[in-house]
């Protein structure tokens, strides 16, 4: 079954961001662009690869996985992690997590520490200068 997203760029960059929970205005921030230019990159039916690439970058993808990307891919993973059948009290979730949660929000913390260490030497320089 052909579906409109199937080549349409524009489309899987919006159907995307929206899995991502992002609204436009934060990709427009992300890209350092307007809220109308998002706009029209997601009714392109095309666009230019290095675009594509920023836009993957924002969004935390692949270019490749924007191209690939297909509604078909997320309902057939959405049904192989859920059990909905009648019989169980609820879906069956497949929670193997390959990493420890615990650790990355150590890992953020300490990103964002370090940036704010990196803003008051900066700033701190800025006020030594004048």
């Amino acid at each position: 079954m052909e579906t409109p997203t199937r080549n349409h760029i524009g489309r899987k960059i919006s159907y995307i961001r929206e899995l991502r929970g992002m609204k436009q205005e934060a990709l427009a921030t992300a890209l350092g662009i307007s809220q109308q230019a998002v706009s029209i990159i997601e009714n392109s039916e095309k666009i230019e690869d290095d675009r594509l690439r920023e836009v993957a970058n924002a969004l935390g993808v692949t270019a490749e996985a924007i191209k690939n990307f297909s509604e078909e891919a997320v309902f057939n993973n959405t049904q192989n992690n859920y059990d909905g059948s009648i019989i169980h009290n609820g879906p069956t979730v497949n929670h193997n997590c390959t990493f420890n949660p615990l650790d990355k929000v150590v890992e953020l913390y300490e990103r964002l520490l370090q940036s704010e260490k990196e803003k008051v030497n900066y700033l701190e320089q800025l006020l030594k200068s004048k």
